[in-house]
């Protein structure tokens, strides 16, 4: 059996309704069909963070294009014209068949059109005809996007043809939107200008967001201002009043896109482009149709079940958020993200992180490396520690990201939709939905996403932390010259090990060590020769303490040993071992100088009234009495 065919669909902010209607045509044909649907989905330029943008928009860069035998490109949805290049390049150089919509820029690509011209025109010219508006104002997407360029020049050549001025105060440039149309009333009313007869919107998201910051200026739609959109959505259908757009056949779109691809792969002939029409639909906020009482219900039952599945996304996000939030490890977010999942109802599910989600802490904090995060990209191995596939629950310790799924079924007819996990622009991963209308219908998609992205980061987080106090705690501890225990070390585990001692009627020993001759060693040789030495010495010690002995650099060229449960005989063993290590090390370093030190020791049982003091002062004595018994000028050696 031969294997399905994969198509690459790219797309930003499938939450809009625009692209849901043209995905809805694209995934239905997909399934009927058998063919396998990757969709990459970012949600860009909806939070003013550039940042948060370049995270997003990383997922593009999962894209294999090997893996596919076709590309459907909704590069009208992204708003990064940096971005959307760097794909369309990607795209050209993949050499797969391409379909892009209302874009005559790439004549490689397959181009399926929607009439916005006409359309457009038709709407304009219905408002100055009809309704007898003259002074017209425009809400504009950008102008970088096709169609939003082809409804500008179809609003500037009606304007022109019915010898209508066009003032450049009565344009506003946007992003497609809803802000934009609130901001752009807010321009014009602040404008010198009179408040204009009609406001033609370039989309539904402005004209709405228009009509409501009209009614908060005190102004009547459409008595006062004549206000329309273009798209027709369901939001525009059943709003009050009801808008005046543009119909667009948005689902068919969506099928013929993958219809096209699926000829081109059988080698049949095909055109460069399709031109589907679109019809104007004239409603209540250009004076024209009145809403019926059918629609009326339709809305109000519609609107019934948007607020009653609202109310339990939000319920469900609030014990998301909290139970995310009291997690320590990635394996509780895991644990916690799974019973999420199959709340939702998920028929799929993975959740895939960069191998190098957490490399900054794996192996200790370190001030003087500097880790590079992954911004762009993603690691060349994955792991997918959360996989749901109906209620078969499991994990994939390693694969490539090249294969962009940690595992695949091998059956057609599968829609999967892939999404950003980031933390501002630090990459972290991404998710695949599959086989859910779950991001497209649901509101909660994007907090969920969010949630989780955002409880793994506090993981990476809290990793550092514990890294960082580890390491400031093995500073604290820690000589950094002779890599054994400072003074403070020493007496946190010599305290444990002396109450231990008490308890279990052990007997102690303690080892107080003098080197002789550091400051000929210095004034002859320098300083570094020096800390050579005492490095040298420190080895020595070290070398002697086995399981049940502990040592530590106490001060400059003091240095301490304990042992626990020793016996007699010991400190003789102890110095003895002592005195031969430190010949063995002055015989192989071989220096001009011979390192030497004076030890004293000491042993006793541990009894409710001995302090640990007490040993160290008198082991100090013993070494201090040895010491006075030498001639530091032994130290140096003669030629």
């Amino acid at each position: 059996m031969s294997r399905p065919i994969e198509i690459a669909v790219i797309v930003a902010g499938i939450d809009e309704e625009y692209q849901n209607a043209v995905l809805e045509g694209i995934f239905s044909f997909a399934k009927k069909n058998d063919v396998n649907i990757s969709c990459f989905a970012p949600i860009g330029g909806v939070i003013s963070i550039s940042k948060y943008d370049l995270g997003e928009y990383n997922i593009f860069s999962l894209i294999n294009y090997d893996r596919f035998d076709g590309v459907i490109l909704l590069t009208n949805t992204i708003s990064d014209p940096v971005e959307k290049e760097r794909i369309i390049k990607q795209v050209k150089q993949s050499k797969l068949p391409a379909v892009v919509f209302d874009c005559d820029d790439y004549p490689e690509f397959f181009n399926i059109k929607t009439d916005n011209t006409n359309a457009m025109r038709q709407i304009v010219e219905h408002v100055i005809k009809v309704h007898g508006a003259k002074n017209i104002n425009y809400i504009s997407g950008p102008l970088t996007n096709p169609e939003a360029e082809d409804r500008y020049r179809a609003f500037i050549g009606v304007m022109a043809q019915n010898e209508l001025p066009v003032d450049a105060r009565r344009v506003f440039f946007g992003e497609f939107r809803a802000q934009d149309g609130k901001k752009a009333v807010r321009t014009f009313h602040k404008s010198s200008l009179s408040m204009p007869d009609a406001i033609i919107a370039a989309n539904d998201n402005m004209a709405l967001a228009a009509i409501e910051e009209l009614r908060t200026l005190g102004y009547k739609v459409p008595d006062d201002i004549i206000v329309t959109g273009f798209d027709n959505t369901f939001n525009a259908r059943h709003y009050s009043p009801s808008l005046t757009s543009v119909d667009r056949p948005l689902e068919e779109e969506g099928r013929k896109a993958c219809q096209v691809i699926l000829d081109m792969i059988g080698g049949k002939p095909a055109e460069n482009e399709m031109i589907l029409s679109a019809a104007p639909v004239y409603a209540e906020s250009c004076g024209c149709k009145k809403c019926n009482e059918d629609d009326s219900n339709t809305y109000k039952q519609n609107i019934f079940k948007r607020l009653t599945d609202c109310h339990t996304d939000i319920s469900l996000l609030n014990r998301l958020t909290t139970d995310l939030a009291d997690n320590d490890t990635l394996e509780d977010v895991i644990e916690d993200i799974a019973n999420y999942i199959h709340e939702i109802h998920l028929e799929r599910f993975c959740l895939c992180l960069c191998s190098n989600w957490d490399e900054s802490f794996r192996d200790g904090w370190n001030v003087s490396k500097k880790h590079e995060a992954q911004i762009r990209g993603y690691t060349q191995k994955m792991i997918a520690p959360l996989i749901i596939d109906r209620n078969r629950q499991f994990s994939v310790d390693s694969f490539n990201s090249s294969e962009m799924y940690p595992y695949r079924d091998g059956k057609g007819g599968n829609v999967s939709i892939f999404l950003p996990l980031h933390f501002r622009e630090v990459c972290l991963g991404y998710y695949i939905i599959t086989n859910s209308e779950f991001p497209l219908k649901s509101m909660l998609c994007n907090s969920i996403m969010l949630n989780i992205s955002h409880s793994i980061e506090n993981i990476r987080k809290l990793l550092n932390l514990n890294s960082m106090i580890r390491e400031l705690d093995k500073l604290y501890v820690n000589d950094p010259l002779c890599n054994i225990f400072n003074r403070n070390g020493f007496i946190r585990a010599a305290d444990n090990i002396f109450n231990r001692c008490k308890r279990s009627g052990e007997k102690m020993l303690i080892s107080f060590i003098d080197m002789d001759g550091l400051k000929l060693i210095n004034d002859n040789f320098g300083h570094k020769e020096g800390d050579f030495a005492l490095q040298r010495l420190a080895s020595v010690i070290s070398n002697c303490c086995d399981n049940n002995y502990i040592c530590a650099r106490f001060g400059g060229d003091e240095f301490i040993i304990l042992g626990s449960g020793v016996h007699e005989g010991d400190i003789e063993k102890l110095e003895n071992n002592f005195k031969k290590q430190l010949e063995n090390m002055n015989s192989i370093i071989n220096k001009p100088y011979e390192i030497a030190a004076s030890i004293g020791s000491t042993m006793s049982e541990v009894t409710d009234d001995l302090l640990l003091f007490t040993l160290i002062t008198q082991a100090d004595e013993i070494m201090y009495e040895k010491k006075k018994k030498k001639a530091t000028s032994r130290y140096l050696r003669r030629e």
